[in-house]
């Protein structure tokens, strides 16, 4: 399966230069995190990946990466949950399902609550635990290298040990893990 890791978003664009949580809740790309994404999307709509379905997190930031990506590949978007940002910063704050929904409204969010994000401050063993669960869902699953999964920095370290710049692709076996 292949990972990427949301464009810029406001929270990133401050937070690189501050180091200081800005209190931006469930933050929007910047125009450069749209531009990054479409820069990647316009090369992988030019190579054959075989990609069948995009697993998207919760998150405003994921779910604008995951339309523009869409929108190149054509792909349906499905809200996963489980890939969503470690709780920690105000960023990690989630927006209403039904806000969502109307923005977004080519996602299937599927059983998803109106208020699903967690409390902060979730513990790294928590993060690992569902990284782990996901991990072999994926495992099991018989299409896994045909997903796309738009994630975030701490999901990806968590599942794969690596610390990603915004828009970073990179491949996953989840069977080899």
């Amino acid at each position: 399966m292949l990972l990427i890791r949301h464009g810029q978003s406001h929270f990133n664009k401050h937070f690189s230069v501050t180091r200081q949580d800005p209190g931006i809740i469930d933050p929007a790309l910047t125009v450069e995190g749209r531009q990054q994404i479409a820069q990647t999307a316009q090369a992988m709509a030019r190579e054959a990946r075989g990609l069948k379905r995009i697993l998207v997190s919760p998150y405003w930031r994921t779910l604008e990466t995951a339309e523009i990506l869409a929108a190149h590949l054509d792909l349906p978007i499905r809200v996963e949950p489980l890939v969503r940002e470690r709780a920690f910063f105000a960023c990690d704050i989630g927006s209403p399902r039904s806000e969502l929904e109307v923005r977004f409204p080519q996602a299937a969010f599927g059983d998803l609550p109106d208020v699903w994000w967690p409390h902060p401050d979730e513990s790294e063993a928590s993060l690992n635990q569902r990284c782990a669960r996901f991990r072999l869902a994926m495992a099991e699953s018989a299409d896994w290298r045909e997903v796309l999964v738009v994630t975030h920095w701490g999901f990806i370290r968590g599942l794969t040990g690596r610390s990603v710049e915004n828009g970073t692709l990179l491949s996953f076996d989840p069977t080899l893990a």
